[in-house]
């Protein structure tokens, strides 16, 4: 690592002037994390989608990254993103086994058979935004884009309804990327006691959810899913499943409400919701920045640089989504008719996320909806008081004040 490190904004104030600092200094530029954790941040989108489908390239800190094997970074916020037993952190044919055994709980017949669930907690969000008293801003985060994927994961997963906010609780810290030793032991100690809850209930008494699923998940030979990587998979799913959706639909509506030209667009029938889905996922990603990979040995680049073995990488899939070298000059600006609409916001390779039908599935449901109930909706701020998740790993907003305009 001969570079200097650039610090990292823990708190992803500007995640996309920060991206184009770094993507300046190259495809791969040596970042620090919370805690002094040096890594290679990816923010090309051609070398990233390289290096996501590289057998060179590992997500096992057990196996691959030294300072995680030395003991390091295990009390901090690293802990819940790399200390994880899961198909998240698991490389070559135990990732194989581990997607395997998750798989059957995202088959396309149980997304398709979420659908109209989804249509019922959309109609029912929308009725409560309706009577909102007549003039009043409303937050879309969390009146709508945060209850829906909430509710669909919740009902997907069989979380009852007096531990949904528990559940909600826990993935939110699991974002703060500031979090001290503490406050991340405290967390680690709050998913066990949630997550195990909900493992015991659904081995008392399964039902027809994927929890059961996966708690009765056998492989081939009759293997299940050890308790630890049991635990961990529902953290990583249920997480996935809830924080992405959220920034998904708040992006697309924020997206769409600061650029009248390509609303128009679509009120128009010029471009559809697939378009407003593909584009936010490429311009706004629901998360910007994924921890960690490492180097299982010396990569070498075409600028020059290597990636040492053991070296840890950083997805910067925001960054890559607005690459000049992929999408123009205009790469920055939010085209619902643009040519090449592909990005990475759901990986790419073997850890292709496995929920990104859901995620479409809820998005294309919710947007058409929200704006066909509303369709004077209107921000109820200038956008310069709207604010950032506080996250650099989540990319989206705190609150979306909006006017509905509905008398």
């Amino acid at each position: 690592m001969g570079q200097q490190p650039v610090a990292i904004d823990p708190a992803g104030t500007d995640l996309p002037g920060e991206a184009a600092r770094l993507r300046a200094i190259g495809p791969a530029a040596l970042v620090e994390l919370p805690g002094g954790i040096r890594a290679w941040s990816v923010g090309g989108h051609g070398l990233l989608k390289r290096l996501l489908a590289d057998d060179r390239v590992s997500k096992d800190p057990r196996q691959h990254w030294p300072a995680w094997r030395n003991g390091e970074h295990h009390d901090s916020w690293l802990q819940s993103w790399v200390g994880v037993t899961n198909m998240f952190t698991a490389y070559g044919a135990d990732h194989r086994r581990l997607r395997k055994l998750v798989a059957p709980a995202f088959t396309g017949r149980r997304t398709e058979a979420m659908a109209p669930r989804v249509e019922r907690i959309t109609k029912e969000l929308l009725a409560g935004l309706e009577a909102a008293p007549a003039g009043e801003p409303v937050d879309l985060i969390s009146s709508y884009a945060h209850p829906l994927p909430m509710r669909v994961i919740s009902e997907l997963f069989g979380v009852p309804e007096e531990s949904r906010a528990e559940v909600k609780e826990v993935m939110d810290e699991i974002f703060d990327t500031s979090a001290t030793p503490e406050q991340a032991a405290a967390t680690a100690q709050k998913v066990s006691t949630v997550l195990g809850g909900l493992i015991a209930l659904k081995r008392r008494e399964p039902g027809d959810d994927m929890t059961s699923v996966l708690v009765s998940a056998r492989d081939d030979d009759g293997s299940r899913l050890e308790e630890r990587e049991l635990l961990d998979t529902l953290l990583l799913v249920i997480g996935a499943g809830y924080e992405t959706t959220v920034n998904l639909i708040g992006n697309a509506v924020h997206a769409l409400l600061t650029h009248p030209e390509q609303h128009a667009l679509l009120a128009s029938g010029k471009a559809g919701w697939d378009d407003v889905i593909e584009e936010t996922l490429r311009w706004a990603p629901s998360i910007a920045n994924l921890p960690l990979r490492y180097a299982v040995e010396d990569i070498p680049l075409a600028d020059g640089t290597v990636i040492r073995q053991g070296d840890p990488i950083l997805a910067a899939y925001a960054a890559a989504g607005r690459d000049p070298e992929r999408h123009g000059a205009d790469a920055d600006s939010f085209e619902l008719r643009r040519a090449d609409r592909e990005h990475l916001a759901f990986g790419h390779g073997v850890h292709f996320c496995l929920g990104a039908p859901l995620a479409r599935m809820e998005a294309r449901t919710a947007l058409p909806a929200l704006f066909d109930r509303f369709p004077d909706l209107e921000l109820a701020v200038p956008t310069s008081e709207l604010r950032a998740t506080g996250s650099f790993i989540g990319n989206g907003l705190q609150s979306l004040p909006v006017r509905l305009n509905n008398r």
